[in-house]
């Protein structure tokens, strides 16, 4: 079983920092490309950023410059740094995997599109 666990959000003050991360479980094998969505109330899911394997990155115009996003293949962990926080900000971030290939015995299987549970980012003003 593959499961994908985020932590770090929590209440900050604008211009504040969080660092958020997403911890990947189970018998994996790799991980395609990562990213970090958010929904704040009455909204769409957006894309905040993402990370290819080999480290190519895209951001949302909103946070490029304040927030950087990165992994750890070897520990199968996602992160995003996020600084100078605005109360616009606040929503649930969720961690998504594109594809990860995991073992399940002997053999070797692909599934597709994993999402988190979200962990809550407020920003008060």
């Amino acid at each position: 079983q593959v499961q994908l666990v985020e932590s770090g959000g929590g209440l900050v003050q604008a211009g504040g920092s969080l660092r958020l991360s997403c911890a990947a479980s189970g018998s994996i094998r790799s991980i395609n490309a990562m990213g970090w969505y958010r929904q704040a109330p009455g909204k769409q899911r957006e894309l905040v950023a993402r990370i290819t394997t080999g480290g190519s990155t895209n951001y949302a115009d909103s946070v490029k410059g304040r927030f950087t996003i990165s992994r750890d293949n070897a520990k199968n962990t996602l992160y995003l740094q996020m600084r100078s926080l605005k109360p616009e900000d606040t929503a649930l971030y969720y961690c998504n995997a594109d594809q990860i290939t995991f073992y399940s015995g002997e053999d070797v299987h692909r599934g597709y599109d994993y999402w988190g549970q979200g962990t809550q980012v407020t920003v008060s003003s």
